[in-house]
């Protein structure tokens, strides 16, 4: 189960300091990410997947860009969970919720460190592009963004 939540929810809340601890840990204690890090105030659109007991194992943020599109933020899975299909569900509601909010196109940054990630959202259809915003510029970030049809659910490819 996929649910909105606020921003400041306590299961949000573990879930985003489990992700940050694991993305300092892979670039050896270093805040690898440039710019102003998601908050209360500029996402639009926080969601966790829960289990059938209520226990968190995902999460995704999506941040307004433009009037056109969005970027994912936050996206994490416990360990115990990937693998099952949490990623992918939570992905595609936050591109449904883009879809809803009339943004035909979602970005994302992730980091050279990350190589499952980089695998995860180029098999669900994101392409490699040039380094955005407050990436441009940062090597160690790599951009990617899939353009989604406004007339037709997220998930039809």
């Amino acid at each position: 189960m996929i649910e909105a939540r606020p921003w400041t929810d306590p299961a949000g809340v573990h879930l985003r300091a489990k992700q940050r601890a694991e993305v300092l840990e892979r670039y050896g204690g270093v805040d690898t990410e440039p710019g102003v890090h998601p908050s209360a105030d500029d996402i639009a659109v926080f969601l966790i997947a829960f289990d059938d007991a209520g226990m968190p194992l995902g999460c995704g943020a999506l941040r307004q860009l433009d009037v056109t599109s969005a970027e994912v933020k936050r996206m994490y899975v416990e360990p115990q969970a990937r693998g099952t299909g949490v990623a992918t569900a939570v992905l595609r509601a936050l591109e449904q919720a883009a879809v809803d909010r009339g943004w035909t196109t979602v970005r994302l940054e992730t980091g050279a460190a990350q190589p499952d990630a980089i695998r995860f959202y180029e098999r669900e259809g994101y392409r490699p592009i040039p380094n955005y915003g407050d990436y441009i510029g940062f090597e160690l970030s790599l951009c990617y963004e899939r353009v989604l049809s406004s007339g037709a659910p997220a998930d039809a490819r």
